[in-house]
């Protein structure tokens, strides 16, 4: 679907993203919105996918059939208290409205100690906040809220951070949630 868009440097900066991705500690971690678990599959140490969509998890499974993936909403993570170090999510954190970044945000803290978010870089012309219509490979069309960031603007959101990467296309950011 998105094989005929210019986009320099994409496959370097996927290339680089991932390196990022898998150059984290091993850790316990929460891949939230961890979609079909292109990102989850560079994450090392005892991994827990989480998104809400069944038909994602299901993918994410027969990809990795040795680690855990659940079906549950993000902005209520059915996690106890510190049930894990760090809480990563890739191409999410961009869609939460102000409250549900909030309420994310909280859940985070509540369940790891450190966030990692991997997520759209803001390039030049683009508006930092868009509506976007999105058509799916079935034709149905969806409107979503999506947001760019510079790797620095992320970690001043997040109460500062690491950046990790802040490259043309993608930025990561480090966090201490607690």
């Amino acid at each position: 679907m998105f094989a005929s868009r210019d986009r320099p440097g994409w496959d370097d900066e996927v290339a680089a993203l991932c390196e990022v991705v898998a150059a984290l500690p091993p850790a316990r971690t929460l891949d939230v919105a961890c979609g079909t678990g292109f990102l989850t599959r560079h994450l090392r140490g005892d991994v827990v996918g989480l998104d809400a969509s069944e038909a994602m998890v299901e993918i994410a499974r027969a990809r990795m059939p040795a680690r855990r993936f659940v079906v549950a909403d993000a902005l209520s993570l059915p996690f106890g208290d510190g049930a894990f170090e760090r809480v990563f999510t890739g191409h999410f954190y961009d869609h939460l409205q102000p409250g549900e970044r909030e309420r994310f945000l909280g859940e985070a803290a509540r369940v790891a100690g450190e966030l990692v978010v991997a997520d759209s870089a803001l390039r030049d012309g683009d508006e930092p906040v868009q509506w976007q219509e999105r058509v799916l490979n079935d034709g149905s069309r969806h409107t979503v809220y999506k947001r760019y960031f510079t790797g620095p603007g992320l970690a001043d959101e997040l109460g500062g951070g690491e950046v990790l990467h802040d490259g043309a296309w993608f930025v990561v950011v480090r966090a201490r949630l607690r």
